[in-house]
């Protein structure tokens, strides 16, 4: 696990991390939207289907790595071009307080 940043962001998130969702989001299917919506307090995202494949995946016991290489398997993707990808999402979804690693 690496070290939390001083500018109060969330440390980077590397392969071994273990996301999920924080206590407040929700993702679920909207029927009168018909797509996913992940809902945080004053905020509605609403992911593309790469992103909810990824997100549906974020269940705190699952690492980067073994999301990204059942997601490399399942779209037949190189697995280091998968997991650059998902860390990247995640790590962006981190910053915007979606997402925690549950090591923490």
């Amino acid at each position: 696990m690496t070290e939390r940043p001083p500018d109060g962001l969330p440390a980077r998130l590397d392969a071994g991390a273990i996301p999920r969702l924080k206590s407040h989001v929700r993702l679920q299917f909207s029927a009168p939207r018909g797509q996913w919506i992940v809902q945080a307090p004053e905020r509605v995202l609403m992911p593309d289907d790469i992103a909810v494949a990824v997100l549906k995946r974020c269940d705190g016991s699952s690492s980067v790595s073994a999301i990204a290489q059942a997601l490399a398997a399942e779209y037949n993707a190189p697995v280091d071009v998968v997991t650059n990808d998902v860390l990247e999402l995640l790590q962006d979804l981190a910053e915007k307080g979606i997402i925690a690693d549950a090591r923490a």
